[in-house]
């Protein structure tokens, strides 16, 4: 009887599994930032918000009560609708300004519009602090803009750094920021619009408000989701502004004025760490879940 001969592993599976190995070596560096620059820090965040610090005791596990007092802590979401506030107001009031000016340079009938499009988007590159200092101060009715123009022309203009107004003055601040950043994104995406659609437009007689609801609005749609959750985060994460101009207004923001703002005032202030974590958990779910929400809605087929 003939001897039976080794069997030798067939070469695709070889070469399948080699390809699986050098796939995930590809994927090591990424990966290894990943968990350590964003899974990491959301874990230890959420070890620290099952535990209590006291001057007596020391640290002890409290499992979910500080998540209970957070969600009976006024001072939390008194921050939480006036961020809210200023999302449905500010966002779509800046976005807006970003569309407009975005359609007005793509639309060719602006002259200079190489120089539009970079006075549009140089604020962005100003820092936050220092944009929120140079507003602050002109804001000031004793020491700014407001307040020369008060003394020069007997004016009596509002007060913008008041209690009543200071959002709104934030507001604008973040708007100069981020409108041009949001007007490139949506420049950018009309720019590769197939200038066919356009030329059929002609054809039918389309004038320029058809061209732009019927062909530019809807290819743009992904880009403007994409600026909405921008700035849905950024809206969420809004703390710079309101930090800086706490030395110029301190009747008018307090230290729980927004979520980050609070849970900052803890950890450096109150030393309240744990806790500190348990808002910063809480309001990154609440941002995930509007993010989310306004993305299923943005990008439904037919919406």
């Amino acid at each position: 009887m003939p001897a039976t001969l080794p069997q030798r592993a067939p070469v695709r599976t070889r070469r399948s599994a080699r390809g699986r190995w050098t796939g995930w070596g590809f994927l090591a560096p990424f990966a290894i930032v990943f968990a350590l620059v964003f899974i990491a820090p959301i874990l230890y965040a959420i070890w620290l918000s099952l535990f209590r610090s006291q001057l007596v005791g020391g640290t002890e596990f409290v499992g979910l009560d500080n998540y209970v007092r957070a969600f009976g802590d006024p001072q939390l979401w008194a921050g939480v609708w006036r961020i809210a506030l200023f999302l449905v107001v500010q966002v779509p009031v800046m976005l807006f300004l970003s569309l407009l000016a975005a359609l007005a340079i793509d639309s060719g009938r602006l002259y200079g519009k190489s120089f539009f499009r970079l006075s549009i988007f140089l604020p962005y590159a100003v820092p936050a602090v220092v944009a929120s200092l140079m507003w602050g101060f002109m804001y000031g009715t004793r020491f700014g803009l407001v307040g020369n123009l008060n003394d020069m022309f007997g004016w009596s203009l509002p007060n913008l750094l008041s209690p009543d107004l200071i959002l709104a003055s934030i507001g604008n601040i973040v708007t100069w920021e981020f409108m041009g950043y949001n007007m490139l994104i949506f420049y950018s995406a009309l720019r590769v619009i197939p200038t066919s659609l356009y030329e059929a437009a002609a054809i039918d007689g389309a004038n320029q408000f058809r061209v732009i609801t019927a062909i530019k609005l809807p290819a743009i749609r992904g880009a403007l989701v994409i600026a909405t959750i921008f700035s849905i985060i950024g809206s969420f994460q809004l703390f710079n502004e309101p930090s800086i101009m706490q030395s110029l207004a301190p009747n008018a923001i307090t230290t729980s004025y927004t979520p980050n703002l609070y849970a900052y005032s803890l950890a450096f202030a109150g030393q309240q760490h744990n806790y500190s974590a348990t808002v910063a958990i809480i309001m990154g779910v609440i941002t995930m879940i509007v993010a989310y929400v306004v993305q299923l809605r943005g990008m439904r087929k037919g919406s």
